[in-house]
């Protein structure tokens, strides 16, 4: 069902790709949105237990979306390097795809939370206040890998 990556030379190991997922915050969430256009989206995420999670507001065209179709796509890159001498970025990438839902459980919800919070956050103790601040405003969302592709990148 899914493409074989072109470019094998290039293609990174699973343990590659996960830590890429682990190790960065930051990734564009691709919908399915309004009049079916694309919808792309700057998200933080975490991965916890082979699924990636993001928050969000209760309402809005990020929400809509996941109601509306469930397949999503989600593009994560480390922040590359470039070497003495040489005016190209060398990156690695990650793509995903899966089916994106939102959270029901409260309990679940709050567990993700803490994940995302702790990672972002100085101290747990800022993360289970914005928790409490917020919770009432917040969606979870879950997205459970069908695929995962990665690569490194040479801009040159």
């Amino acid at each position: 069902m899914f493409r074989k990556m072109r470019r094998q030379k290039q293609e990174l190991s699973e343990e590659e790709c996960i830590n890429i997922l682990i190790n960065e915050a930051r990734g564009v969430l691709a919908l399915l949105g309004d009049d079916d256009y694309p919808y792309s989206v700057p998200m933080s995420h975490v991965y916890v237990d082979g699924k990636i999670y993001f928050h969000g507001a209760k309402t809005g065209h990020k929400k809509d979306a996941v109601e509306k179709h469930p397949k999503a796509s989600y593009c994560v890159m480390d922040r590359g390097v470039k070497n003495e001498g040489e005016w190209w970025y060398t990156f690695k990438s990650v793509i995903v795809f899966g089916k994106i839902k939102t959270l029901t459980d409260n309990d679940e919800k709050i567990e993700k939370l803490r994940y995302l919070g702790n990672k972002f956050f100085p101290t747990e103790e800022d993360t289970e206040k914005e928790i409490k601040r917020l919770f009432d405003k917040t969606e979870v969302f879950e997205l459970t890998i069908e695929h995962m592709s990665g690569k490194t990148v040479v801009e040159r």
